[in-house]
């Protein structure tokens, strides 16, 4: 007999992932599944479903049939609102949103334990991916070394046109924002703030360590011009924003989103378009890919589905490692090789370096390849952002 629990949704946000939702469950009918009603902001938009809407989340809250939450609204403080409220009142959340989840999570993870109540919230990390159950269910031990990936279909959608098809870069960002992959401001995407929200949500349940967003440096792509193009070409790589955290050999955690030279042998040097790559290494097995689409209403639908259907069993995170007495301590003490491009010397003087191997200057462009440290380029991370230069980790191999 089955113990699957019937589960009646109050959904919130009726968009791209909302609208997707909907009509998966509305073509699979999946066992013990209904969306009960839907709050949205504007009842006066024509949606083209049968179903049964509101603008007042009280229709929602207030209905005793509704049994779980489902938002997947764009903004972070009405869906801390919307999830809190939720949890209180003893109601299963599943949440997308992964600004308000990496702004929130040690709140949001002390609320379940007060109440009970559970949240779930796979599809805001990597969309069709189940990076964060498997980190939470398959490498919930001290064997974890790091966590490394495309964590933006969007950006990496953008460095695919740039580097397979020779298209300029604005170029390759208007096309990105014609097939709906960007938004019309597309700095969430391309300037990395979306692939840190991810990370922050990553290290949390691959490692127990919760960073706030401001303690790590964030670094994107939008300042990419053709002399990086060309540097990255010649040295028979390609460029890719990438976030990465990672237990050192002391013990200490260290974390960061910025550009990577990426070799032909790594793993996510091939992974093109929208889709997500996450590479997980381990003490004793080495690699491991998870390779799937990260953007994308279908794709995002599907794994909110899981995390609804999981919530039918009594399915929780248990944060395991949060408790563990071997919790690593972030820091940004790290020095590594990176590219970086600039114009003006006076730029080539905010970046302290410990040494530089490569040098090249010209009338248009000038470049140094060196060492230098996270906490370094955190220090000046407001700067870099605002100058006309571009950085990028250089791994060796």
């Amino acid at each position: 007999m089955s113990n699957r629990k019937h589960l009646k949704i109050g959904l919130f946000g009726f968009g791209t992932v909302g609208s997707a939702l909907f009509e998966l469950i509305n073509t699979t009918h999946p066992e013990g599944v209904e969306i009960k009603r839907i709050c949205v902001r504007n009842l006066a938009k024509a949606r083209g479903v049968d179903a049964e809407f509101t603008n007042d989340p009280d229709d929602i809250f207030n209905d005793p049939e509704i049994n779980i939450i489902v938002e997947l609204i764009d903004d972070a403080e009405a869906s801390y609102e919307i999830v809190t409220r939720a949890l209180r009142g003893g109601l299963t959340a599943v949440s997308g949103n992964k600004k308000m989840l990496a702004e929130h999570l040690p709140d949001l993870i002390a609320l379940q334990a007060e109440t009970g109540s559970t949240l779930l919230y796979d599809a805001s990390a990597c969309g069709s991916i189940p990076v964060i159950r498997n980190l939470e269910e398959y490498y919930d031990n001290d064997l974890l070394i790091s966590v490394k990936g495309i964590l933006n279909g969007s950006s990496n959608y953008i460095l695919t046109k740039v580097f397979k098809e020779n298209m300029a870069y604005n170029a390759a960002l208007r096309l990105a924002q014609e097939a709906g992959f960007a938004e019309s401001n597309p700095s969430l995407d391309v300037d990395g703030w979306d692939s840190l929200s991810k990370l922050v949500i990553l290290a949390v349940h691959a490692f127990g360590t919760y960073v706030s967003p401001k303690q790590i440096f964030t670094f994107g792509i939008s300042q990419l011009s053709e002399a990086d193009i060309r540097f990255a070409t010649e040295k028979g790589r390609r460029i890719k924003l990438v976030g990465h955290v990672e237990k050192l050999p002391d013990g200490r955690l260290c974390m960061a989103v910025l550009p990577q030279l990426l070799s032909t042998d790594k793993y996510i040097y091939g992974v093109d378009d929208e889709f997500n790559g996450v590479v997980i290494k381990g003490l004793c097995y080495d690699k491991q890919f998870m390779f799937g689409r990260g953007a994308g209403g279908f794709p995002t639908g599907s794994a909110i589905l899981s995390d609804i259907t999981a919530s039918q069993y009594d399915y929780r995170y248990e944060y395991k490692k949060l408790h563990s007495a071997n919790t690593p301590k972030f820091t940004n003490d790290i020095a590594f090789r990176i590219y970086y491009r600039y114009n003006n010397p006076n730029d080539l003087n905010l970046i302290h370096f410990e040494s530089i191997s490569e040098k090249y200057q010209s009338d248009s462009f000038c470049y140094v390849v060196g060492v230098t440290t996270l906490a370094e380029l955190h220090r000046v991370a407001p700067q870099l952002r605002q100058r006309p230069v571009f950085l990028a980790a250089y791994p060796r191999s």
